[in-house]
């Protein structure tokens, strides 16, 4: 009996491995001498663009067959038009993949008409970042003279924060600064991307914008180093970092509840902070494959280092934390996303 048991079960786990070789084989035939597309939904230079050419030079040393990676700005209503075009028409043949937007989810959650997609669909592949080491920073030119939150509504005028278009992560914190924390803030909209706000920073257009740490030292990482873009407040954070402990965090100064969940609901994209995903309803071999080799090129040393070399700050979730994080903000009341929903209008 005990050995009949044990032939059975060695038997299975050699079945077992025949059939992962055997599905390998298969998914490096199939990627062998292709072209994996990965698609950014912002012009170039920006930190979801440097994110994205850093995963096409990396990401094929994980997929069967090693196959090239290319990657393709879409630029459009803020990441949306690229979101759409995942469900709608993009191939689900494993051979396109996104740089996605982290807002998107959010704006799909909360109904709005141009979010033509269930963010529940996609085929998560996992996040660069969870923002463990990161935060969503209010920073200001040097020459404001604002250099703490205390200091913005003593000011005789509001501060001008640049962003680019509906949707995007810039826009709704400054309007929440505005609205739930009440700072004397104004707009200034419509920038395509982060690198055109940094430039109308230095011609004095605008006086800062929200903007994470990594994606500050993408884009003006001197700046920083020199403590010449002096943060005011935090989001995207439970308690502050400890290299910043000078800088508050949102939570700080909200104590309603209703405020609170609200909170909470807005800044749950920064969980999930760099998260990229291919279309719905893959082969399911052609997922697997995706996914297991996304989450060893995130955790792979040489990626990672290359990824600080150029500034952005990683600590990798897998696909299914991705999705429970939409999962949570779908779990969330309706009345605190019709509130949500109505910053996004204004």
């Amino acid at each position: 009996m005990k050995k009949a048991l044990a032939t059975a079960i060695a038997a299975a786990v050699l079945w077992q491995m025949v059939g992962a070789d055997s599905a390998q084989a298969q998914e490096a035939s199939f990627y062998a001498g292709k072209t994996v597309a990965i698609q950014v939904g912002s012009s170039p230079g920006g930190y979801y663009d440097i994110a994205g050419r850093t995963v096409a030079r990396h990401l094929p040393r994980f997929i069967p067959g090693a196959p090239q990676a290319t990657v393709q700005n879409v630029p459009g209503a803020g990441g949306l038009a690229l979101g759409n075009r995942l469900v709608a028409t993009v191939p689900r043949d494993g051979l396109t993949i996104v740089a996605m937007n982290r807002a998107l989810p959010q704006l799909a959650l909360v109904g709005d008409p141009n979010a033509q997609f269930d963010p529940l669909e996609l085929t998560w592949l996992g996040s660069l970042s969870s923002y463990e080491e990161d935060a969503y920073m209010m920073v200001v030119n040097e020459r404001h003279p604002a250099r703490r939150m205390e200091d913005v509504n003593t000011q005789p005028k509001p501060i001008q924060l640049g962003g680019t278009r509906s949707g995007a992560t810039n826009i709704v914190f400054a309007l929440m600064a505005r609205d739930l924390l009440n700072l004397k803030v104004e707009l200034v909209r419509g920038y395509p991307g982060a690198a055109e706000i940094w430039l109308a920073m230095e011609r004095g257009e605008v006086d800062g914008q929200f903007v994470d740490i990594s994606a500050i030292l993408v884009g003006r990482p001197q700046l920083w180093k020199e403590g010449r873009l002096p943060p005011l407040v935090a989001f995207g954070r439970t308690k502050r970092l400890p290299d910043y402990p000078q800088v508050p965090i949102a939570r700080e100064f909200i104590s309603a509840p209703d405020d609170l969940a609200l909170l909470e609901f807005a800044e749950l994209p920064f969980f999930m902070a760099l998260p990229f995903a291919a279309p719905p309803r893959l082969p399911a071999e052609r997922e697997k494959t995706l996914a297991d080799g996304f989450m060893k090129m995130a955790r792979d040393e040489a990626f990672r280092a290359e990824m600080m070399k150029v500034g952005i700050l990683t600590s990798p979730i897998d696909g299914p934390a991705v999705r429970a994080l939409i999962e949570k903000a779908a779990r969330t009341p309706q009345d605190i996303r019709a509130r949500f929903a109505k910053i996004l209008a204004n």
